[in-house]
């Protein structure tokens, strides 16, 4: 019967194919095909097989661009991570004005990302800044980010946390709203802790949420752009650049497409083991707590 009904259900699928096609595939076959030539503008692309792999990989300005994209990583969305499960721990116990606060915290999500840098660029301007003369005021360091690397890369990760830790929050809220109440009712009367309650009940059930979120965050923190473009542009000397910055300068500044495709392969094949090892761990942690 399913074979019968195939002819009659291909002109209602024709359309999401045709747009799959058109968006996903084709363009996903034309990088690769870029990737194995060597072409510019005003010149016709020649065969070059990997050694468009070869050379980004050997680059060390892409070795770089990696380091920092790593370390933006782990550093952002961990800190992300702890900060948006203590709000949701702090959410779900029933503070004060919470629909007030619910607001405030979700609001940086509704900020465009121009916006965003714009106004932290004003915030922390080494020279005239709120933040800075308020610091300076404290007798605290402040953050020269337009000269010393290490600076930029601190209010970069702050950049991205600010702007994506709604996303993780209300992932993690949503999952901590979700556990029963009597579970830690019976652990209370049980006579667990705080501390113990959290271990046995808490983390057990909000594992896949948290899973979810790292996985979802750790896909979009290393694609970041936005954020390191608009902000440093990569500077001082390239030593802020992060891979997806590296590869607008291979297409855009060196107008190399080859070696700018073969690193938006790299990108997409790392993403996918990335994604590939969270979703086994998830399928691990649903089948533990189906048994």
């Amino acid at each position: 019967m399913r074979a019968k009904r195939l002819p009659q259900l291909l002109p209602l699928l024709a359309p999401v194919h045709i747009l799959i096609l058109s968006v996903i595939v084709v363009p996903s076959v034309y990088v690769i095909w870029l990737s194995l030539g060597q072409s510019s503008f005003g010149q016709s692309s020649s065969f070059v097989g990997w050694r468009n792999y070869l050379a980004v990989i050997s680059d060390p300005a892409f070795h770089r661009a990696l380091r920092n994209t790593v370390v933006l990583v782990v550093v952002a969305v961990h800190v992300e991570l702890a900060i948006g499960l203590g709000m949701a721990l702090l959410f779900a116990s029933g503070i004060p004005f919470r629909r007030f606060l619910l607001v405030a915290v979700l609001a940086p999500y509704a900020v465009s990302e121009v916006i965003a840098v714009v106004m932290w660029r004003f915030l922390f301007d080494p020279d005239a800044g709120p933040i800075t003369l308020m610091l300076q005021a404290l007798g605290l360091p402040i953050l020269d980010w337009s000269f010393e690397p290490t600076h930029a890369m601190i209010l970069i990760a702050l950049l991205t946390i600010w702007l994506h830790l709604p996303f993780t929050f209300i992932i993690l809220y949503a999952a901590r709203l979700a556990v029963p109440s009597d579970l830690y009712e019976a652990a209370r009367i049980d006579g667990a802790t705080p501390l113990q309650r959290f271990r046995r009940v808490t983390l057990p059930l909000m594992g896949p949420a948290i899973v979810v979120a790292l996985l979802f965050r750790y896909i979009f923190a290393f694609r970041i752009f936005s954020e390191v473009w608009l902000l440093t542009q990569g500077g001082p000397a390239r030593s802020t650049e992060v891979v997806a910055v590296y590869l607008y300068q291979e297409a855009f500044s060196f107008n190399a497409f080859g070696t700018a495709a073969a690193t938006a392969w790299i990108m997409v094949l790392s993403s996918l083991l990335l994604a590939a090892g969270y979703i086994f761990i998830l399928r691990k942690q649903v089948n533990a707590n189906a048994h």
